[in-house]
């Protein structure tokens, strides 16, 4: 067999071996085929993690929510971490976008990975503030949270039904994306401006709303009078290891308490790390500090935190009473989030909202799909299958007869040797 025979015939084996090894190798690249969000590691994030906004998970391109959601929610949550924190009050990704029809198992594998709040509208039996009077008791209630506040697109949002949304109160959470392959979705500025104009709304995310719920269910607060001073107060939010075990996702939120001070005394001031306390009057966006509510004083402090109030007059521990825990941060009526579906530019999802800084989002981010068709396979194994075809014919019509590949095989003579 000449050289010529024998390079055609190494690549003819190149050839197969490459076709052989395209089906595993495609879904590899399906899984790495896409583009990181620069935005994630720019000023930009920063400013929305300071401002108060939530970066949770959409999804992951090449990978399947039907096949195998726990690598989807993993690949996903490692692509998040290692470019942002979720939120000015804690690292680690809660929420998730989950599509319909995933069956109560995945959702529980999904929570086992961190992921605490899946939405929204995910159709299983357990549900979270479809309406007014669907308040969450277990943790599963969260797998399904609703979309009662409809979407912030123009001409599709209706105004009557989220006001009626918002004075029913509890949890309205709303629908945003910023684009739609190449096309650019205008906001509603009229839901804006309705939200905007409401003094009553506590403007927060999916994962802070969540871990105020976890306080809520486990909690233990103290009321400390000064030995030496009984106008000073102490309440101290504990941190305490049963609590923390319960939901060991939740962040470290403020929560705020209701604090009443006995008869024939007022409450002067009240100070949080020997300063006088954020005055929280007209503030709707989670902080911490306190305000005046009549003759009542909200606290709005986090978890392993103390504030002293000063009163007029001394007080007996017996006569202190904390009325509990509000519903909403700050002692608002209703809680509104704002989901950023699909997010893959977060320049583009945001910038319109630059001017409104009060409004609160959780990002689901998601990176670019780069080539989610991969439109090169079939060129691949086409390319491949003429080449094999061609590498054939040569070989065929270059064998000297002594080959099996040859049409005719000649007679093989063999000579002994002596």
């Amino acid at each position: 067999m000449g050289a010529v025979e024998q390079r055609m015939q190494r690549v003819l084996a190149l050839l197969l071996l490459a076709v052989l090894m395209l089906p595993a190798t495609a879904p590899l690249a399906a899984a790495q085929a896409w583009e990181e969000d620069g935005w994630l590691e720019t000023s930009m994030a920063v400013e929305r993690i300071e401002a108060g906004d939530e970066f949770g998970c959409y999804g992951m391109p090449g990978l399947s929510w039907a096949n195998d959601p726990g690598a989807v929610a993993t690949a996903c949550r490692d692509y998040l971490t290692a470019r942002t924190p979720a939120s000015i009050w804690g690292e680690a990704p809660m929420s998730l976008y989950t599509p319909e029809g995933l069956p109560a198992t995945d959702h529980t594998l999904l929570g086992g990975l961190g992921f605490v709040v899946h939405g929204d509208n995910t159709g299983l039996a357990t549900t979270a503030w479809h309406d007014a009077n669907d308040v969450p008791t277990f943790e599963e209630d969260w797998y399904n949270l609703g979309r009662r506040g409809g979407s912030l697109e123009k001409e599709v949002a209706d105004i009557d039904a989220l006001e009626a949304e918002l004075d029913a109160g509890g949890l309205v959470n709303m629908y945003w994306i910023g684009r739609v392959n190449d096309a650019t979705i205008r906001h509603d500025s009229e839901v804006t401006d309705l939200l905007l104009s409401r003094d009553d709304v506590w403007f927060t995310t999916w994962g802070e709303v969540w871990s105020t719920w976890a306080v809520h269910r486990c909690h233990e607060f103290t009321l400390a009078v000064d030995p030496d001073d009984a106008r000073k107060v102490t309440f101290t939010l504990e941190d305490t290891v049963a609590c923390g075990s319960s939901n060991p996702e939740a962040w470290k939120v403020p929560t705020t308490w209701r604090y009443h001070p006995p008869e024939g005394a007022t409450v002067t001031d009240v100070l949080f790390e020997n300063e006088t306390a954020r005055d929280l009057e007209g503030v709707r966006n989670t902080a911490i500090g306190a305000r005046s509510d009549g003759n009542e004083t909200l606290l709005s402090l986090t978890v392993g935190q103390s504030m002293v109030l000063m009163h007029d007059a001394p007080v007996e521990r017996g006569d202190l009473d904390v009325l509990g825990m509000t519903d909403q941060w700050n002692g608002l009526g209703v809680a509104v989030t704002i989901a950023g579906h699909d997010t893959w530019d977060l320049f583009r999802w945001s910038k319109r909202f630059n001017d409104e800084p009060e409004l609160r989002f959780t990002w689901l981010v998601i990176p670019r799909d780069a080539d989610p068709e991969m439109p090169w396979l079939p060129w691949v194994g086409l390319l491949a299958a003429v080449g094999t075809i061609v590498a054939m014919r040569h070989v065929i019509r270059s064998d000297d007869g002594t080959s099996a590949l040859a049409p005719y095989p000649k007679t093989r003579t063999f000579v002994e040797e002596e």
